[in-house]
């Protein structure tokens, strides 16, 4: 017979031990309950630094011997920090810097716009291909550099700027100082039809790959001037290839006020090459006369028009010497090749696209021109 004392001691002993391990097994349930969790967590986090890490890269190509594969943080210091009083240019798809890098080479530098542009893979492809394409019309991309959400184009920097500033008076358009900080003197005839020219020949060129390529804004600030007056062509290629990245954007006319077709008035929204050779006409004109596609244009009493109705009603009445620009010298200047000239821009900017002229014969009808 066990005493009962030590019954009592016993029996609270065992109920001792059977709390203990109750204990200890609700503990470690716990435990186990609380370490997917923590995993879990410890994932998200991970995923959330990797995502981090992608933002956050930084990579440069160069497609000529000139420059060296390169940072942002020497676009930086190259641009001082991209300072106002640095910018060279306002294209379609950001501001444009002179910049002089480490190595002493002169460039410019377009800093793209956050919305003109979609994944990165996309994005080096089509720099890859734009990079690629040389023509001595043509603006010389020389590499580009992305860091987080920063994209930089590295082109070949022009000496004369745009012709957008030889054409007009922009000390009086309220122009950025940039703009304005050149003394320019007229262009004279010949000047001007080389210029022309040239930009046909970069167009002609364009719209002849493989893959043709339409730029869509033809117009004098996207034509640059080298220190010979040689032309070429900015901007090429980024147009149609930044809409085809945005599908929001993409039904959208592309182009500048004065210089668009009349086809895109009657919903015609497809970019053709037909479109650019209207452009290119308007240019011609602006490069004769000195006058802005944009600006009206007193025709006739009590009436205003455009640069292209205008030039019309002038040509039908065979006065197209007086359309030449007042500040150009009319010396040397042969009446007969001013209207072939007019004749040329006037069969390339007909308003139905069909029976306007391929850049490849507008190429050769300039050619023709004994200037």
């Amino acid at each position: 017979m066990i005493d009962p004392t030590l019954q009592a001691v016993l029996s609270s002993g065992a109920s001792f031990l059977l709390v203990t391990v109750l204990f200890a097994i609700v503990f470690s349930l716990c435990k186990l309950t609380k370490k997917p969790g923590s995993r879990t967590t410890s994932r998200a986090l991970a995923n959330h630094n990797s995502s981090l890490s992608s933002i956050t890269i930084d990579e440069s190509a160069y497609f000529d011997p000139s420059l060296s594969r390169i940072s942002m943080s020497e676009l930086v210091i190259a641009t001082r920090n991209f300072a106002s009083d640095g910018i060279i240019g306002d294209g379609s798809f950001g501001l444009v810097y002179k910049a002089r890098l480490s190595n002493g080479v002169t460039v410019a530098v377009k800093k793209l716009s956050e919305d003109a542009f979609q994944g990165l893979r996309e994005f080096k492809a089509e720099m890859e291909t734009l990079g690629n394409i040389r023509h001595g019309n043509l603006v010389k991309m020389l590499g580009y550099c992305v860091s987080g959400a920063d994209r930089m184009l590295i082109y070949e920097f022009i000496e004369k700027g745009c012709l957008d500033q030889w054409l007009h008076d922009t000390s009086t358009e309220g122009a950025p100082a940039w703009s304005s900080s050149m003394v320019r003197e007229p262009l004279g005839w010949e000047t001007r039809i080389k210029i022309i020219k040239g930009v046909a020949n970069g167009l002609s060129f364009l719209h002849t790959l493989d893959k043709p390529i339409v730029h869509r804004d033809i117009k004098s600030s996207n034509v640059l001037l080298d220190s010979e007056f040689e032309a070429h062509i900015a901007d090429f290629g980024l147009a149609r290839r930044m809409d085809e990245w945005h599908s929001h954007v993409s039904t959208q006319v592309a182009g500048t006020m004065g210089y668009m077709p009349p086809e895109y008035k009657d919903g015609v929204m497809a970019a053709t090459v037909k479109a650019d050779v209207y452009s290119f006409g308007i240019l011609m004109l602006e490069v004769a006369t000195g006058r802005r596609p944009s600006w009206p244009i007193k025709i006739e009493e009590g009436k205003e028009g455009g640069l292209i109705e205008w030039a019309r009603r002038i040509v039908a009445k065979e006065r197209q010497l007086q359309m030449i620009d007042a500040s150009m010298s009319k010396e040397g200047l042969r009446e007969a090749e001013v209207r072939e000239y007019f004749r040329i821009a006037c069969l390339c900017t007909n308003d139905t696209s069909r029976d306007r002229p391929y850049m490849g014969e507008v190429v050769k009808l300039l050619n023709q021109l004994s200037t």
